[in-house]
């Protein structure tokens, strides 16, 4: 069954399922880097981990960027293939490749002159400022392989190869678990370089998986490559990867600002708080990777059926969607209220964190759920052909509200009742997004059927 009749055709349950889970992994692999990182940085010490937290707003800022950039242009490639305009398809593979190898450019350069004035920013303690700059100073200047290797993935995505931009990813990710023991702690001969290795043990990951991933598209990609010869840069081939990667970016980007935000309010209270901080939101964007994979899944379904009229189909995915959504994030609710201790002391977690830490993790994973629903509809809008529900409702409930609610219940109540605020946050994102993306479906639902009539 080709891939138009596999979305026209085959049952909603399954072709969801089918197409969810290589997206699902290859987004559970692309996590592993930081909690990897975290795992062994944290072995060093509380203080290095608290360092690793604070610098992961510049790493999500960089991924925002990327991964922006590589969705727009994937959407770019999947329309040109579907045109049949396989030479413009490889001009625009070429534009996007000059536009990943400038941001790369520009965060690199950022590296070398302004990482020193990044960390100082972060934090006014002169030890974490120390380690955050050592890290910084790594992962910012040598961060041309997370963007090539994201450019690589999305376009073996666009001629519908998930298996092989999957295996690019593990190759990175487990070069990196084996790497960062040995050059954090100095193994095999290796000097121990403590949060420098761990920088170093990213980076090399990540370029090794770029080079298979380009590797992956020079010999197995059958319609893609990139041609210097006869190229000609287009400004409205970079106007169309923006239109639609923008957007991608400034929503990505949300979580970077919100990340720093609530940092710089939990230093306030005690570094262990920001280390802790850093532990949960690595995980819970582990939990959320399957629920992201199924809503990535759900674009295609919906955009497709919703093209050819097939209205049914589209109302069947909604109502597949968002009860399978639930079931994954209540899962990890059960899992974080019956093992948060177990959870922390992955990241050898002091007393202090697990004091502050278990209560915490019981108090937010109640709000997984909303979570989940919050960002299936905004996939499912998007899906529809509006990308404004899905903005809007991961600003409220990562930015708008969460970081202000934060602020003020552990200024008025103390730390331990601060976690309340995602309650708030997370329910009012919910209530938004799913109004706002079932009045959309109703609103095409009855149009499709007026036009019938």
């Amino acid at each position: 069954m080709n891939t138009q009749n596999k979305l026209a055709e085959m049952p909603i349950r399954p072709l969801l399922y089918t197409m969810a889970v290589p997206l699902m992994l290859s987004l559970l692999v692309q996590s592993l880097y930081n909690i990897v990182d975290s795992i062994f940085v944290a072995k060093l010490s509380e203080t290095a981990l608290t360092a690793a937290s604070l610098v992961y707003s510049v790493q999500f800022l960089m991924i925002a960027v990327g991964v922006g950039t590589a969705v727009g242009l994937n959407a770019l490639l999947s329309r040109k293939i579907g045109q049949h305009k396989s030479e413009e398809a490889c001009q625009a593979a070429t534009t996007g490749l000059f536009l990943m190898l400038i941001t790369a450019l520009v965060f690199s350069l950022a590296g070398i002159f302004f990482s020193d004035s990044i960390a100082a920013k972060m934090t006014s303690d002169p030890e974490l400022r120390e380690l955050c700059q050592q890290y910084l100073s790594i992962n910012l200047v040598y961060c041309w392989g997370i963007f090539l290797q994201t450019y690589g993935q999305r376009l073996l995505q666009a001629v519908g190869d998930t298996v092989l931009s999957m295996i690019s990813l593990i190759i990175g990710a487990i070069l990196n678990i084996i790497l960062d023991p040995i050059m954090i702690f100095g193994l095999l001969g290796c000097p121990a370089m403590g949060i420098r290795g761990a920088a170093i043990a990213t980076v090399i990951g990540q370029m090794v998986g770029a080079v298979a991933a380009l590797l992956f598209n020079r010999f197995k990609n059958p319609v893609i490559h990139v041609r210097l010869k006869n190229y000609h840069f287009s400004w409205q081939d970079v106007a169309d990867i923006y239109r639609v990667g923008l957007p991608t970016i400034i929503m990505q980007a949300i979580g970077s600002v919100m990340t720093f935000a609530v940092n710089s309010i939990l230093l306030h209270v005690s570094t262990t708080a920001v280390a802790f901080f850093g532990i949960y939101y690595k995980l819970q964007n582990f939990l959320m990777m399957p629920i992201n994979g199924l809503g990535q899944a759900a674009i295609p379904i919906v955009g497709y059926n919703y093209g050819a009229e097939k209205i049914q189909r589209v109302q069947q995915t909604w109502k597949v969607l968002l009860p399978t959504g639930a079931v994954i994030a209540l899962l990890g609710t059960v899992i974080f209220w019956c093992f948060p201790g177990k959870l922390l002391q992955l990241f050898s977690a002091s007393q202090e964190m697990l004091t502050l830490g278990v209560p915490a993790l019981r108090i937010i994973s109640v709000s997984f759920v909303l979570a989940s629903i919050t960002i299936l509809c905004g996939y499912f809008a998007s899906g529809l052909g509006n990308g404004v529900i899905n903005m809007v409702s991961a600003a409220i409930r990562q930015l708008v509200l969460l970081v202000p609610c934060l602020w003020i219940f552990i200024k008025t109540f103390g730390i331990s009742q601060g976690w309340y605020a995602f309650w708030i946050a997370e329910t009012i994102a919910c209530i938004y997004s799913y109004c706002m993306s079932h009045k959309l479906l109703k609103t095409i639902s009855s149009f499709k059927l007026e036009v019938k009539k």
